[in-house]
Order: structure tokens, then sequence, then C-alpha cells
């Protein structure tokens, strides 16, 4: 299978040089545009900008209406993916243990920093008074005992996300424990997750529209406040992500491996362009492959890692998540209480996995997020939407390294790397043959990889490791 060497921004040709706009870049700019004339509206026209607000709720309600789908098919899909890198072997579930447990440690750093920046505070994004007495549980019996829908079917019309993870949860290791039986099944619910992330797809560019009234409405009510408020945010977000790179995964990179954090980042430049212009690490994902194999991890390593990464490694996502949460009840005059913040984590845990690299999913997650466990901030998400854009580009460069980092450690723990050709090839002592890779590809195989997911290559690496395996007993044995 041929994998690209050249690459494109969104909107633009390396090879021909020039402009050449897609749907995604249109959205992107749109969404921006958006926002300043929201801005620039709510401080020229407060009291019409308020007026705006419906806007930025209607498009909140599409986002909600989407909830129980996205959250039943991508929990039923992730357990499948976790069953899936559990079944192969040591570098597998090696790798599944290290993603989950990184994912939970950059939740926690965005809660520790959102609590001490205080995200939010000051603005009004209170829009219509909410009742919350009617979903909140008033004891803990109470609480789990509403997880349990009235009917299997009743989870999915209630307005319990909870409902619909415990559902979701059952069918996916139910479908598990079927074996090749569960298979159709399976099949089936990863036909829909296209078909409900389609749908999401198409709602997502109203985005301008409710990034528009949602901003003019806060902007109107708040003043310059809300600029600031939303800029700190975005800024706070970067800067966490920055730390958590260096900080976290260059000091656990060194302290295994004796490699540098600022030269893998140097040697994977080329790979950030692609994914600051893409907003999404999946573009990226051929060559990461490719560039872990040339640095001297070896190939069922990375043919399980890097899949199994794309999949259950959201770093980036993971901070932004919770940050943005914060922000939201801040914003909103309804602080969460450290109770409900543990909640809202374990909840990003379960609800995030089996939706990596789909556009959308974080923006969903985080309202489904919000839906379980404090249903009266769901309508500050219409906020977060005008900037979410902003902070994409800090969310997949942070995926993006943490699964390059994730390879080179698991490469260490089961001794299938080179150290010294990593050393050499990071140092610059051995440059990447952009020339081994196929120019005219690239497209073609994102289009693969985003369609189908990363099957094909955990079932291509399992199988390779199987024959390393078969030949190493036939020695053996001779």
């Amino acid at each position: 299978m041929a994998i690209t060497t050249s690459f494109s921004l969104p909107g633009y040709n390396w090879r021909k040089g020039k402009r050449s706009w897609d749907k995604h870049t249109w959205l992107y700019v749109s969404v921006l545009i958006a926002v300043v004339l929201g801005a620039a509206v709510g401080l020229i026209w407060p009291e019409f900008a308020q007026s705006l607000e419906p806007l930025g709720k209607g498009f909140v309600s599409l986002i909600k209406m989407m909830i129980a789908p996205i959250i039943f098919c991508t929990i039923v899909v992730g357990v499948g993916s976790i069953a899936k890198a559990a079944t192969v072997g040591k570098i597998g579930g090696l790798a599944l243990v290290y993603f989950m447990l990184m994912s939970t440690f950059a939740l926690a750093i965005g809660l520790v920093v959102g609590n001490i920046i205080h995200p939010g505070t000051g603005l009004d994004m209170a829009g219509a008074s909410y009742d919350a007495t009617t979903t909140e549980a008033k004891s803990t019996q109470d609480f789990i005992l509403g997880i349990i829908p009235t009917t299997f079917f009743s989870a999915f019309t209630g307005e319990s996300v909870l409902q619909v993870l415990f559902i979701a949860l059952l069918v996916g290791f139910t479908v598990q424990g079927l074996g090749e039986k569960g298979a159709p099944i399976m099949a089936a619910v990863k036909h829909l997750q296209v078909l409900v992330f389609r749908i999401l797809g198409m709602i997502l560019w109203l985005a301008p529209i409710g990034a528009f009234g949602a901003i003019a409405a806060v902007v109107g009510k708040t003043g310059i406040a809300a600029i600031w408020g939303l800029g700190l945010l975005m800024v706070a977000f970067y800067i966490t992500c920055i730390v958590f790179i260096i900080g976290v995964l260059g000091t656990l990179l060194y302290a295994v491996t004796r490699l540098n954090i600022f030269q893998l980042i140097k040697y994977l430049g080329r790979e950030y362009l692609l994914i600051v212009g893409t907003s999404s690490s999946e573009s990226a994902l051929p060559r990461l492959i490719a560039k872990m194999e040339h640095v001297g991890v070896s190939k069922p390593v990375v043919g399980i890692t890097v899949p199994t990464g794309y999949s259950f490694n959201l770093d980036g996502t993971a901070i932004y998540l919770t940050m943005a949460s914060l922000f939201i009840a801040a914003g909103m005059g309804q602080p969460m209480s450290i109770g409900e913040q543990i909640g809202l984590l374990l909840f990003m845990i379960i609800a995030s996995k089996g939706a990596a690299g789909v556009t959308g999913a974080g923006l969903a997650t985080l309202a489904g997020g919000l839906q379980a466990y404090r249903p009266d901030l769901v309508d500050g998400v219409g906020v977060i939407v005008g900037i979410d854009r902003f902070m994409s580009e800090g969310r997949a460069l942070t995926n993006f390294t943490g699964n390059a980092v994730a390879t080179l450690l698991i490469g260490t723990w089961t001794k299938q790397i080179d150290p010294a050709r990593a050393r050499r090839v990071l140092g610059g002592g051995e440059p990447f043959d952009e020339s081994m890779l196929d120019g005219s590809s690239h497209d073609g195989m994102s289009t693969a990889t985003d369609a189908v997911g990363t099957q094909g290559l955990e079932e291509a690496a399992v199988a390779e490791l199987a024959a390393k395996e078969t030949r190493a007993k036939a020695r053996a044995q001779r």
C-alpha cells in the first residue's frame, strides 16, 4: 500500500502552488467571520445582539438532538476497539493501558488548570431559566437507580444521557461476547455511526449561524469582558497543551528512551503543518506510520500502537473538554462542585472513546457530558462553538504528539526499537527519505482511513506479528 510524501494544507496544493479552497476551509473561515461579526454586533448594538440568542440556542438544540445516537454508537464501537486491542498480545494491551492512563491524566490536568484560572468568571451567559429539579437526582440512591431506563428504548427518548451510556455498554460487551455471531451487529452499528456523524456534519454547517448568535448575545450582555474571557480560555488551553507536551510527554520520553522531545517535534515538523491546516491528526496518520518505522521502531509495534492511539489517545481533546466545561459553568454563574467535576471526568473518559478523529465529535461529547451531569449548562455550548475551531489545532497537535511519543515508549518497553538509529534519525544524521512515499496517493488513503477507521491497519499489524512469532518458533524448533 503506497503512502504519500506530499501533503497539502486545506485550500493549498503544494505541487501546483495554487489555492483551492475545500469545504472544510470554507466552514472554518465562515465560523471565524461569524465570531468577529457577532462580537462587533454585540459591542455596537447590545440590545439587538441579545435578541439573537435564539440562533445559538437553536444550534445547540440540534447538537442535543444527536447526543443519544452519537453516544450509543461511539460507546459500542469503542468497546469493540478495546476488545480488539486487547487481543493483539503484549503490545496491544500495553498500548491500551498507556493511552487510557494518559487520557485520564490529561483530563485531570484540564480540571486543575480550570480551577486555578477560573475561565468564564464574570460573564453573563445565562439564558432562560431552567428547572433542574426535574432531572437532578436528590440522593446517591436516586442517581444510581436513575441510570436504569424504564425500557430498553426509553433511554433514547428521554433526557438522561447516562441511561444511553448504560445501554450502550451492555450492547457493546454483549456483542463482543457473541464472537463471530456478533460481527454483523457490530458492522450494523458502524454503518449507523457513519450515518449519525454524516448528519452531525450537516448540522455543523450551521455552526457560523449558531456562533454568530451566541457570541453576539454574550458580548451584548457582558461587553468587552466576554471577548477577554473567551481569549483567556484559548490562551490557557494552548499553554496547558504546551506544558503537557513538553513537561509531561517530554519528561516521560526522556526518562524512558533518553530521546529529546524537541528533536521529535522537529522531526515531525511537516506533519504538524499538515495538521494545522486540516485541524485533524487523521490527515497525518500515513506519514506518522512511515516516520515511526524510519526512526527505528519495529513494524508490529507501529502497526498496533499508532492505530490504537488514534482511537484511544485523546490527550488534547481531554484537556479541551474539561476546561470548556468549567468555562461554561463559570460563565453561566453555576460553578461545578468537585463531585460533579469527577463525575464529568469519568463520563468523558468513557464517552470520548470510539469517536476519535471524527469532525464534531469533541463538541458532541462536551454537550453529552454536560447533559448527563449539568443539563442547565448545555446552552452554553453555543458560545464554545464560536471558539471551538480556534482550539481544534491544539487538540489535534497534542493528540498527534502523544501518539508519536507512545510509539517510541512502547517500542522501548517491548525492546522492539533500535535506540542508536532513533538518536541518529532525530539528531538529523539520517533524514527521512520523502521519495519513499508516493505523492499521488495521500488523499485516497486519507479518505480510506476516514471511512474504515484503523481496523485494516490493526489487522495487518496483528498478522505480521503472528507471522513473526511463527518464524521464531520455527527457528527454535530447528
